[in-house]
């Protein structure tokens, strides 16, 4: 009877700590709401990185994240050319296209050490809108979209896919 009641014990101990612990990587100004398409948690507004730990988005973003193969050698030719350039990626956790092109272009950026101080992400719901109108101007209309500024003006954009790599999609932007 002991070891019931201890099993019984450990079992839901184990609930309630794990319980506690599934959002535990939502940065506390971070927005996430239930999707009314697929009642699924989705991120909305500015958001950090961190946020990809949680549970509800970690099974796609660390997978993608890591298989990603970096074309090392025309990632590397970006290295001088990213110098004073702010990056805006908007993106839904709801939508395939973003959790599939999101983590890749991530990983291109660590390995390059951009700072991540220089990448706002910015998470939309379906009607393309953040938490408080934050993709305002920024005329998106397909979701991810990667837009890069030189001097706080425009100078290209990734839409949904890169035509070849994000990796040499990079480079002929920069190059202009």
């Amino acid at each position: 009877m002991k070891s019931l009641v201890f099993i019984l014990f450990i079992i839901l101990f184990g609930t309630i700590s794990f319980a506690q612990n599934i959002h535990a990587y939502i940065a506390p100004n971070d927005t996430v709401v239930i999707d009314t398409t697929n009642h699924q948690r989705m991120l909305l507004g500015y958001y950090s990185r961190k946020s990809f730990q949680d549970t509800s988005f970690s099974w796609w973003f660390n997978s993608l994240y890591d298989m990603y193969e970096i074309d090392s050698t025309n990632a590397l030719s970006l290295k001088d050319k990213l110098n004073n350039i702010q990056i805006t990626v908007v993106m839904g956790t709801w939508c395939s296209d973003s959790r599939r092109l999101v983590p890749k272009f991530l990983r291109i950026m660590d390995f390059l050490d951009f700072p991540k101080d220089k990448i706002s992400i910015i998470a939309v719901g379906r009607d393309l809108k953040g938490k408080q109108n934050e993709t305002e101007g920024l005329n998106v209309k397909s979701v991810p979209t990667i837009i890069f500024y030189k001097d706080s003006k425009e100078i290209g954009r990734i839409i949904e896919f890169p035509k070849e790599s994000y990796e040499k999609d990079m480079l002929k932007l920069l190059n202009g």
